[in-house]
């Protein structure tokens, strides 16, 4: 138990700080929660709990670092909420290996633009809110927050290439916004999972912890190398979500 504890800490950690960066950190750390021998559900809900407490954490960084864009968020936010609630309480009619497909057509196609795009979240060319920006953003809101709900991979990877796309902002800004919307859907998934008594509190508190300083560690690596940094990782991580899925499909 304690060797299993120290590998989930230590995975927690650079989940953490890769999740701070560019999003995908749930890559890392569910993996290593059901490798430690945690049911599944307990795996997730647990994940949820530590994960929830790192992108708090990164959330107030970016937001101290002036990257957050409070005036977007009032307005998002509610849809994020809205939509979470509705992804965690609605059986799909969708075959899961549809939304599988759907899912990972999409994260190769925004890992291959951004990867082939030199100028893409590069520079802040954000010009304020419009109308047809505000609505393209409760619009992704709500729909990611849904996904996050019932699905959720490749969530960070959606927040921050649509908040690129829809607002101009550089990868840097579109992280911190993108983080605080992800923090509100995450509370919300983490509620029913405690409702449900599906976390396992004497493991999820430690790995919080170091999960907690790899965020303040990514965070602030994220703030001072700026988009130079995060726009390889970001690709790199929305492509490696899209080979984790294509290999859970193909099994």
């Amino acid at each position: 138990m304690t060797m299993n504890l120290i590998f989930l800490c230590v995975a927690g950690f650079f989940a953490a700080f890769i999740d701070s960066i560019a999003g995908g950190g749930g890559l890392i750390s569910v993996p290593a929660f059901l490798i430690a021998g945690i049911p599944p559900h307990l795996a997730l809900g647990t994940n949820k709990f530590s994960s929830s407490c790192a992108s708090f954490t990164s959330s107030i960084k970016f937001a101290q670092s002036g990257k957050v864009d409070f005036n977007i968020i009032k307005l998002l936010a509610p849809f994020t909420l809205i939509g979470a609630v509705l992804g965690v309480n609605t059986v799909l009619s969708i075959d899961a290996k549809y939304v599988n497909t759907i899912v990972l057509v999409l994260l190769l196609l925004v890992g291959a633009y951004s990867l082939f795009s030199k100028t893409i979240g590069m520079e802040d060319k954000f010009k304020g809110l419009k109308k047809k920006n505000i609505f393209l953003g409760m619009l992704l809101a709500l729909s990611l927050g849904f996904y996050d709900g019932f699905f959720g991979p490749g969530t960070g990877s959606f927040l921050i290439f649509g908040l690129i796309y829809i607002y101009g902002f550089d990868f840097v800004r579109a992280g911190g916004n993108g983080k605080v919307l992800n923090f509100v859907s995450n509370i919300t998934s983490l509620v029913m999972f405690a409702i449900s008594k599906q976390i396992d509190y004497k493991i999820g508190i430690p790995v919080a912890i170091f999960m907690i300083f790899g965020a303040k560690f990514g965070t602030k690596i994220a703030l001072t190398k700026g988009a130079k940094l995060m726009k390889p990782i970001f690709v790199t991580m929305s492509l490696a979500v899209a080979i984790k899925m294509l290999y859970g499909i193909t099994r």
